[in-house]
C-alpha cells in the first residue's frame, strides 16, 4: 500500500522530520523554487497538510489541493488557516491545545517578572560594571499587585494561577464570565485595565480579537501600568502601544507576539522600557517535542480511520 502525501509548509524539528518521512511521502513547499509549479506538480495526490500556526493554510493553497481531507497544525493558534473555507469543504483541521499551555504562561510570568523587576538592566549594571560605580535604579514590585488578564482561557487559567501564586489579586475579561474561577469578570476592557496595575493578554488571535487591545485600553492601564502580551500581535493596537511607551504613558511591556513577525517595527528595538521574546512561548524541548507528537497522532489517526484527537470546531 503507497504511503500518504503530506504536503508541508515549513519544517519541523529533526525528530519529527524524520518520524514524518518514515510515514509518509513528504513533499517541503518551503525548499520550492517556484512554490506554482510545485503545487501543481503534486495537487492530485497530496491528502494532508502538515502546517505550523504561524504560517496556516489559506483559501487559496487549500483549493490548489483538490484530495486535501486534513490540516494538521503544530502549534495552537489557527487564526492563519481558513477554517470556514476548510468546513465548507469538508477538510478537517487538528491543531495541538494543553500541551503548551504550561510553558506559554510561565513565560508570561517571566515576561511581568523581567517588565517589573527590569532584569534585562540589571543584567546589564553588573556586566558593563556599573555596579561599582553605584547602585541600580529602584523597580516595580510583582507581589500583591492587581492583575487583569485579557482572555481567560487555558493559557489565561494556567497564568492566573501562577499570579495568585505571588498573592496577587486577579480580575479578567473574556467572551463570558467563568463561574467555576475565583476571579473577578469585568465586561469592559477600558475598566479592566483602569483597575490594573499589569494587563496580561492571552487571548486567540483572529478577526475577532483584532486590535482588541485599543490604544484606550493602554492608556487605561496608566503611568505605573505594565503590558504583558502572550498571544498574537493581532490583538493590540501595536502603533498605540508604541506611541505609549515612548512616550512613558506605561512604565513598560514584556512581549513575545507582534505584528510582521519576525520582521518586526524597528521602534521596538530602541525601547529602554520592555522585554522582547521571539514568539518563543512554547519554546521548550518538552513543549515541543509534545507539538509534534500530537500532529504526528493526528495525522495518524485520520489515515487509519480512528477518530482525532484535538479537531478544531
Amino acid at each position: 500500500m503507497s504511503k500518504p502525501e503530506v504536503l508541508m509548509t515549513g519544517p519541523y524539528p529533526t525528530w519529527d522530520m524524520e518520524d514524518l518521512d518514515s510515514r509518509y511521502v513528504i513533499h517541503r513547499l518551503w525548499e520550492s523554487k517556484d512554490r506554482d509549479a510545485f503545487l501543481a506538480e503534486h495537487a492530485d495526490s497530496v491528502r494532508a497538510i502538515a502546517t505550523r500556526g504561524e504560517l496556516g493554510a489559506s483559501a487559496d493553497l487549500m483549493k490548489r489541493l483538490p484530495k486535501l481531507e486534513i490540516v494538521s497544525c503544530y502549534g495552537v493558534g489557527t487564526d492563519a488557516i481558513d477554517l470556514r473555507f476548510a468546513r465548507e469543504n469538508g477538510i478537517h483541521v487538528t491543531n495541538t491545545p494543553d500541551v503548551l499551555t504550561e510553558d506559554v504562561a510561565d513565560l508570561g510570568m517571566a515576561l511581568l517578572l523581567a517588565a517589573a523587576r527590569q532584569i534585562p538592566a540589571g543584567d546589564a549594571h553588573v556586566r558593563d560594571g556599573q555596579w561599582v560605580k553605584g547602585n541600580m535604579h529602584l523597580t516595580t514590585r510583582v507581589c500583591g499587585k492587581r492583575v487583569g488578564v485579557v482572555g481567560m482561557g487555558r493559557i489565561g487559567t494556567a497564568f492566573a494561577r501562577r499570579a495568585a501564586a505571588f498573592d496577587c489579586t486577579l480580575s479578567y475579561f473574556a467572551r463570558t464570565p467563568k463561574p467555576d474561577l475565583p476571579y473577578a469578570f469585568v465586561g469592559d476592557l477600558v475598566a479592566l485595565a483602569r483597575q490594573s496595575d499589569f494587563l496580561v493578554v492571552t487571548l486567540a488571535g483572529g478577526e475577532g480579537t483584532r486590535g482588541i487591545v485599543s490604544g484606550e485600553v493602554i492608556d487605561a492601564l496608566g503611568p505605573d501600568g505594565i503590558f504583558v502580551n502572550i498571544s498574537r500581535g493581532t490583538t493590540v493596537d501595536e502603533a498605540a502601544l508604541l506611541d505609549a511607551l515612548e512616550q512613558g504613558r506605561i512604565r513598560g511591556a514584556g512581549l513575545d507576539v507582534f505584528l510582521n513577525e519576525p520582521a518586526i517595527d524597528p521602534r521596538f528595538a530602541r525601547l529602554q522600557n520592555t522585554v522582547l521574546q521571539p514568539h518563543h512561548g512554547s519554546g521548550t524541548v518538552e513543549t515541543r517535542q509534545a507539538m509534534g507528537k500530537l500532529v504526528r497522532d493526528n495525522l495518524a489517526a485520520h489515515f487509519s480511520g480512528a477518530p482525532l484527537l484535538t479537531p478544531v470546531a
